[in-house]
């Protein structure tokens, strides 16, 4: 461990990998979406058990938890449920490289979303980024929309997966302001998994009968994609500033295509191309805006 605490690019480079692994991973399930995420979370919750049980200050964290936090974390699992699955299936219907870029508009509309419910406001820089960002996502689905059938629906399941799993921060946001990180996402990811079998349940999918893709890809999307990548992107935080680590994450649209090319023969078009470079290129502006407007802040105090 000493080695990555002198070396932290490195984790920053497997957090990439893990996250670019997830879209890869998905496409080899061959199970509905909501089966696969829910063996995603049921691994997760079953590697985390141990860690969280095994120290008495998550424990008792547990314990105290008042029950409007409870619910909070009921309501982020249900809209993290409904990201993974809305992902996963539009990885059916369109590219590595549309649905990645698009899912990475997330910073966007938790920008939004923090604007219009939770009384915060946006610099003209803020305003100008969501403008690009809009714009490059139009492109790629513009570009979807002339391409093969399909695509765009797969191009709306993606943006509807933003959506959420905004939805899924923003509740953060509120609820983990007096809990750790591990206990925070330890009750969201078991309220998760509820609800995904409740998905399951109303779509009448069993969550056997699929062969044993899916169990397989819900293990390598739990060690790599979560432990392995939003994880660390979490211990990062410890050596790098919150943008740096956001911005490192834009890198995962880039480095999915690039497998999506060699494994999959998903050669983007040149406006699927662009309207990525867009997009990404909005939201970096738009992180390198928060940056500033926090540094700002901190010297004012």
């Amino acid at each position: 461990m000493r080695f990555f605490e002198k070396h932290p690019m490195s984790m920053i480079v497997i957090g990439i990998i893990g996250i670019s692994l997830s879209a890869i991973f998905v496409k080899y399930s061959s199970a509905p979406s909501s089966v696969t995420a829910a063996y995603r979370l049921f691994w997760t919750v079953l590697l985390m058990t141990p860690v969280v049980l095994g120290k008495k200050s998550y424990r008792k964290e547990l314990r105290h938890t008042d029950r409007k936090t409870v619910w909070l974390c009921a309501v982020s699992g249900i809209f993290l449920a409904l990201h993974f699955t809305f992902w996963f299936e539009s990885l059916n219907h369109t590219t590595v490289a549309s649905s990645t870029a698009i899912v990475c508009t997330e910073v966007i509309w938790v920008a939004l979303g923090f604007t219009l419910f939770m009384k915060g406001s946006l610099s003209r820089t803020a305003v100008i980024s969501i403008a690009v960002t809009l714009a490059g996502s139009l492109l790629i689905a513009f570009s979807d929309s002339s391409g093969a059938h399909g695509s765009l629906y797969g191009d709306i399941l993606a943006l509807a997966a933003a959506v959420f799993v905004a939805v899924y921060t923003l509740i953060g946001r509120i609820a983990r302001t007096e809990m750790s990180t591990v206990s925070y996402t330890y009750i969201v990811y078991g309220f998760c998994s509820l609800s995904l079998l409740l998905i399951l349940l109303v779509q009448r999918t069993s969550l056997f009968g699929h062969g044993k893709s899916p169990a397989v890809v819900g293990l390598l999307l739990s060690i790599f994609s979560t432990l392995l990548g939003h994880s660390i992107f979490s211990w990062c935080l410890k050596f790098f500033s919150p943008a740096f680590v956001s911005a490192s994450k834009l890198c995962e649209p880039v480095v999915a295509s690039v497998f999506a090319v060699f494994l999959f023969q998903e050669l983007p078009a040149i406006l699927q191309i662009l309207g990525g470079l867009i997009t990404i290129g909005g939201v970096l502006l738009y992180s390198k805006a928060e940056a500033s407007e926090a540094k700002s802040a901190a010297g004012a105090d």
